[in-house]
C-alpha cells in the first residue's frame, strides 16, 4: 500500500496563508482586486487647490441623465458671445495663450515688391521702355535698401509705406514739374512678406502675403487643405515668439469666427496631427488598447463599440469607469450598464482626448484567476510531497 508523505512543516503554513487570503479576497493575490463599490479614487491625484497642486482623492461621479444635462449646458457656447465660444473651444490646452489676435494693418511695401506708377497724360513716365512689356516687367521694383527711383522725383524711401502714402509722396515731388499732376500707384507683385504653413497640410511651404487679408483658414486652403491626420482643433500660430492655439473645429461647429485670425509677415502656422487625441480602453473589453478620436468627437458608447464592446464572459458591466486626468481638475465617472438602457446614457456621454475607460471584471472571474495562479503551485507542492529520494533511503531530506 502506497502512503503519501505528509506536507513539510515549512510549507503547510504557506498553503494555509494562501487559502486564507483567497477566502478573504486579499488584494495581495494577483487578479483578485475589485474596483467596484467605490465612492472616490483609491489613488490620490494632483488637484489644483488655490495656486498649488496638492494630492487628493477624487469623488466618483455616476453617469446619469442629470450629469449629462449639466455637461451639455456647460459646453454649449452662449449665442452672440464670441469670447465665450473661444473660451470653450480653447480649454483643452490652457498652456497655450489666447485668442485675441491683433488686426492685420494695411499692406506695407518691402524689398522685392513690384509696384506700377501711372502718371496720367504722361506716357513717357508711365511706360518708359515701350508698350509691349508686362506690368511686372514694366513695374518698379523696391530695392534691397527699401528705395525706388522715379524720374523727376529721384530716389524715394518706400519700405514700410502703403501705396497710398507713396502716391502722396510722388505727387508732392512731381508737382514741381507737372501742373495738376494725377498719378496712381498699384501693387503688381507681392514678394516681401510671407507666412509659413507646415504640419498636416497637403502642400506645406511658403505663402505670400498680399493686400487681400489672409486668414489662417485661407492659408491652409492655399496649402492644399488639411490632411486626414490633421487635428482641426490644434492649429498653432507662432507670431513674434508667442504661440497661440487656434481651434478651427470650433469655427465649424459653433461659428467661432474669432478663431480664424488674420495673418501677417513672418507668421508660422503649424497644423498638429491627431495622434494626441487618443482614448485608452482597458480591462474587460474585447480589444483593449488605444484608439484615435476623429475630430475629437467620440462618446462612451462609440469607444466601447470600437473596442468590440465589453467581454460577455468576463466583464461586470455594472462597473464601467471613465478616468479623466488630462484636465484642470481630474475627474472620475462611473456607469452602471447592467441594463441595456444605460447605453443610451453612454451614447450621450462625450469623451475627451486622453480619457481612460476601464471595465471591471466579474467577481467569479477574479476568483477563477486567483485559482489559476495558485493551482500550479499547489500541484507542484503536492507532487513534491509524494516524491521518494533513493539516495536518502526513500526519505525526504528535511
Amino acid at each position: 500500500m502506497k502512503t503519501s508523505l505528509a506536507v513539510p512543516g515549512g510549507i503547510r503554513p504557506l498553503l494555509m496563508g494562501l487559502a486564507a487570503s483567497i477566502l478573504a479576497g486579499c488584494s495581495l493575490v494577483p487578479g483578485n482586486q475589485s474596483y467596484s463599490n467605490r465612492e472616490e479614487s483609491a489613488v490620490r491625484l494632483p488637484v489644483q487647490q488655490g495656486d498649488v497642486l496638492a494630492p487628493a482623492n477624487i469623488k466618483i461621479k455616476p453617469i446619469t441623465a442629470e450629469l449629462i444635462i449639466e455637461m451639455f449646458n456647460a459646453a454649449r457656447p452662449p449665442r452672440g458671445d464670441g469670447t465665450s465660444v473661444a473660451a470653450v473651444a480653447g480649454k483643452d490646452n490652457p498652456r497655450l495663450t489666447g485668442n485675441n489676435f491683433p488686426p492685420t494693418p494695411e499692406y506695407k511695401l518691402g524689398p522685392g515688391d513690384i509696384i506700377s506708377i501711372i502718371v496720367w497724360d504722361h506716357p513717357e513716365l508711365t511706360i518708359p521702355a515701350g508698350s509691349f512689356r508686362t506690368a511686372e516687367q514694366a513695374g518698379t521694383v523696391v530695392a534691397d535698401d527699401g528705395t525706388i527711383f522715379f524720374p523727376y522725383a529721384g530716389v524715394l524711401k518706400v519700405a514700410g509705406k502703403t501705396t497710398s502714402e507713396v502716391r502722396v509722396m510722388l505727387s508732392s515731388k512731381l508737382a514741381k514739374y507737372i501742373e495738376k499732376v494725377q498719378l496712381d500707384v498699384r501693387m503688381v507683385a507681392f514678394r516681401s512678406q510671407q507666412v509659413y504653413v507646415v504640419g498636416e497640410v497637403a502642400k506645406p511651404g511658403i505663402q505670400q502675403v498680399t493686400d487681400i487679408p489672409m486668414t489662417i483658414l485661407e492659408a491652409v486652403n492655399r496649402a492644399g487643405g488639411f490632411t486626414q491626420e490633421a487635428d482641426y482643433s490644434r492649429v498653432l500660430l507662432t507670431r513674434r515668439g508667442t504661440t497661440y492655439q487656434v481651434n478651427i473645429q470650433a469655427m465649424y461647429d459653433y461659428g467661432a469666427t474669432e478663431q480664424n485670425a488674420l495673418l501677417e509677415n513672418g507668421d508660422i502656422v503649424n497644423v498638429a496631427d491627431r495622434s494626441y487625441n487618443k482614448l485608452f480602453l482597458l480591462g474587460e473589453v474585447a480589444r483593449p488598447g488605444s484608439y484615435v478620436m476623429n475630430k475629437k468627437r467620440a462618446t462612451l458608447a462609440e469607444a466601447l463599440s470600437d473596442a468590440g464592446y465589453v467581454s460577455q464572459t468576463t466583464s461586470d458591466p455594472r462597473w464601467i469607469y471613465v478616468m479623466r486626468g488630462d484636465a484642470e481638475a481630474p475627474e472620475l465617472f462611473h456607469l452602471d450598464a447592467s441594463l441595456p438602457d444605460a447605453m443610451l446614457l453612454a451614447d450621450r456621454f462625450p469623451l475627451r482626448p486622453r480619457d481612460v475607460i476601464y471595465v471591471d471584471a466579474a467577481a467569479v472571474v477574479r476568483w477563477q484567476r486567483v485559482i489559476a495562479n495558485i493551482l500550479p503551485t499547489a500541484t507542484m507542492l503536492d507532487v513534491t510531497s509524494q516524491t521518494k529520494y533513493p539516495l536518502f533511503g526513500g526519505r525526504q531530506p528535511y
